[in-house]
């Protein structure tokens, strides 16, 4: 019922990582909570369910535990309804939710032939005898993709985090979405183990696509839960290639090469736990004072928050790859694992890993460019708001989650050949060679890329340099008596006010304009004119609005196939009966067409009959003759 091997430790001290310091912040903005009894419930159950899917030994309590971690989570989101948006988030993250669990249902019954109880690794053996293990493995990237946020699959962060409360925000986004890539770890190896190299090149392209998506999409946000939602698709992305290199790696057998991916992408979903659900409490610290998600309407709080404005600049290092913090490290291992394939003679992984390269290399600079932007409006400057202006730093409770959490971004930079040997250990249970030695082959103080060309980068050297540098710089400035100089905030002539000040709008404005055929923004300007002039005016109001492209293109085009679907089956039912049985009983013959083509052979023949049979009968029975 229950294993407790090395891949479900690590994840099961993933969540823990996640969730004691987020108790702590938790009781602390308890009382921002309306429904507190409903909160806490639903919270430590939802804590318990993740932990649950970890150590879960069969697909039976496996998917106990998932769906018992859907619901928890969609009743936290829905903790303070506090309008439509809520209830519309709510809505979209519960049917994005089921639609995974169907295809992890699906993946479930096939390998398991219907007895769920069945452990994980008397599963491989059925799978390895089923007709299409493609389809198993689409199955498994539906399922678990969908939790974890990858692009196409990716559209219901921007709505959930921003209307969850923010311990459960940093809860949702730091840890769940791990959870979601232990399944992936889990089945590719326990049960569809070994791999082609298309699945490689599938979770390679996706990841590389995630990652430039999300990060495009949170440069555009204002709204700072948002912003950090579109953040999660962007590691997740990240994570994505570390993963797909370490398939493609395995599938050429290059073992070696294989570990170190599967290696930084284990290392960066630590990283992206501590680093996002940071980012989360701190964003919940200053929504808990200010009362908006609006970054707009900040500004400055770094004189009334500095705690908070500490762990945020922190955590804003880490997630912006700046050496010497834990992400850069992570990151710099994915970029090594991807420069080590160029002796690769392959026409396809020519064409995808230099992609993903490429768009490793621009969400780097790009998630530099957006929190360069989140801290700078709202921890700088003057006061936009006069929440802004009164805001206080949160209470200790909260402060303490946020300063344990910052400890745990900090330990993962400073213990890093700690961490990578405990991710070492899962691959020498997988029956690999230990790599650990390769890394570090000169102590911890030095840290080594495995390939041909490999690089070398030392961590805790550019630490203590940086912190010399800044010790030494000090110590200058007390010795040599320095003299500070405190004068007005110059702004070239004009007055020095807030609404001069460089705007989150402002800030994005180039890069939006370059990727105008993504964003599609919808402008709105309104000006208060002076007699009618249209050249004069006292003040003016000028808005961006940007919608998704998938959103916008896919999921609102499947809405409205819905619809119409649903409407059509309507009518059948309610004033054509004799059709509505008719379409029945066509649906009925497609099921059991498909159940013979996936659990028998395939045959052409067979195929081309039942298809020109099912033809016949919808042309007789459901159109008919036209009038």
């Amino acid at each position: 019922m229950f294993q407790f091997d090395t891949l479900s430790l690590i994840f099961v001290a993933l969540i823990l990582l996640g969730a004691i310091p987020n108790i702590f912040y938790s009781s602390g903005y308890l009382p921002h909570i309306q429904r507190k009894l409903h909160y806490q419930l639903h919270y430590f159950a939802f804590i318990f369910s993740m932990l649950g899917v970890i150590v879960s030994a069969n697909a039976l309590v496996f998917l106990f535990f998932w769906e018992l971690m859907s619901l928890t989570s969609w009743q936290l989101i829905l903790t303070n309804v506090q309008g439509k948006s809520t209830i519309k988030a709510a809505r979209f993250y519960f049917i994005m939710t089921h639609f995974g669990f169907l295809f992890l249902l699906l993946f479930f019954l096939i390998v398991s032939d219907g007895e769920l109880e069945i452990s994980f690794s008397a599963m491989k053996l059925i799978a390895s005898h089923f007709t299409y293990p493609t389809l198993l493995f689409f199955f498994l990237v539906l399922g678990f993709l969908s939790k974890a946020g990858a692009v196409p699959l990716h559209v219901w962060l921007p709505y959930a985090h921003p209307e969850a409360p923010s311990p459960v925000s940093a809860l949702m986004s730091g840890v769940m979405l791990k959870v979601a890539i232990y399944g992936m770890f889990r089945f590719l190896f326990d049960v569809l183990y070994p791999w082609p190299l298309e699945w490689g090149i599938l979770i390679l392209s996706l990841g590389a696509l995630s990652a430039l998506v999300g990060v495009l999409y949170a440069l555009s946000e204002h709204d700072i839960k948002a912003l950090l939602a579109n953040h999660s698709i962007e590691n997740i992305g990240i994570i994505l290639i570390g993963f797909g290199m370490g398939m493609i790696f395995d599938t050429l057998h290059l073992k070696t090469l294989s570990t170190f991916a599967f290696i930084a992408a284990l290392f960066h979903t630590f990283n992206h736990m501590s680093f996002k659900s940071l980012l989360f409490m701190s964003a919940g610290a200053i929504l808990h004072q200010t009362h908006t998600k609006n970054m707009e309407k900040y500004g400055g709080l770094i004189k009334t928050m500095p705690v908070t404005a500490f762990t945020f600049l922190i955590a804003a290092i880490s997630i912006s790859a700046l050496p010497p913090s834990n992400g850069f490290l992570s990151e710099w291992m994915i970029f090594q694992s991807m420069l080590s394939s160029s002796h690769i003679d392959n026409t396809s992984l020519k064409l995808a890993i230099p992609f993903a390269i490429f768009a490793l290399a621009m969400t780097g600079g790009l998630a530099i460019a957006c929190f360069v932007k989140a801290y700078g409006i709202t921890f700088l400057g003057l006061h936009r708001s006069t929440n802004a202006k009164h805001a206080k730093e949160v209470n200790p409770l909260m402060q303490s989650g946020m300063i344990m959490m910052t400890l745990v971004v900090l330990s993962l930079m400073l213990f890093t050949p700690f961490y990578i040997q405990w991710f070492d250990k899962v691959f020498v249970g997988l029956h690999r060679a230990s790599i650990y030695a390769q890394i570090f082959p000169d102590g911890i103080w030095n840290m080594h890329s495995i390939g041909i060309s490999g690089g070398i980068v030392s961590p805790l050297i550019l630490l203590l340099s940086l912190v010399g540098i800044t010790a030494l710089m000090l110590f200058a400035y007390r010795i040599f008596n320095v003299k500070t100089r405190v004068h007005h905030t110059w702004a070239c002539g004009y007055k020095t006010s807030p609404k001069t000040q460089y705007s989150a709008t402002g800030f994005a404005g180039p890069i939006r304009r370059f990727f105008n055929w993504l964003y599609k923004p919808e402008e709105h300007l309104v000006k208060q004119t002076i007699a009618g002039h249209k050249s004069k005016f006292s003040s003016s109001h000028y808005e961006v609005h940007v919608k998704p492209l998938f959103e916008k293109i896919f999921y609102d085009n499947i809405a409205k196939f819905i619809n119409y679907t649903s409407y059509w089956v309507y009518r059948l039912a309610h004033f054509e009966q004799t059709r509505y049985a008719a379409m029945i009983f066509n649906i009925m013959l497609v099921v059991l067409f498909s159940y013979r083509v996936f659990a028998h052979d395939f045959s052409w023949a067979t195929f081309v009959l039942e298809f020109f049979v099912m033809m016949i009968s919808v042309k007789i029975l459901i159109i008919g003759d036209k009038k």
